[in-house]
């Protein structure tokens, strides 16, 4: 995906998607995620792709910017652990990757040149490459 997105606009606005406020309780997790829906994309941290990512949410956008990302630091770190932010990606389903090939390939390559893949990551990185 090679198209240029404005930084300065949300999930909700780049996806013409707003959510409708909750009609009961809601977890933690998903007032979090509407919540990171709103913020610029270009304001997200690793934590807050990480997590968004890890909810199937905004990937069309987010994984182009993950992968920026972990073409300085393939072992970007959320709050979770050391590579977190590569183990979110890696975990994205088979049907994820054939609706994005090219970033698939790049994920491949940046896995493919880790020196050492820490065992935390070890289960991802030998699933994702069986793709």
């Amino acid at each position: 995906m090679t198209r240029r997105v404005n930084r300065d606009r949300s999930l909700e606005e780049l996806e013409r998607d707003r959510w409708p406020a909750p009609s009961g309780g809601e977890t933690r997790l998903m007032a979090t995620v509407r919540e990171l829906r709103r913020k610029p994309i270009g304001g997200l941290t690793v934590e807050d792709m990480r997590l968004l990512i890890s909810q199937d949410v905004g990937l069309a956008y987010l994984l182009p910017l993950s992968v920026e990302v972990l073409r300085v630091d393939p072992l970007a770190e959320g709050d979770m652990y050391e590579g977190d932010l590569l183990a979110a990606v890696l975990t994205r389903s088979a049907e994820v990757w054939s609706e994005f090939p090219e970033l698939g390939r790049e994920v491949r390559l940046i896995v493919l040149e880790l020196a050492d893949v820490p065992p935390a990551l070890k289960r991802e990185a030998e699933g994702f490459l069986a793709l």
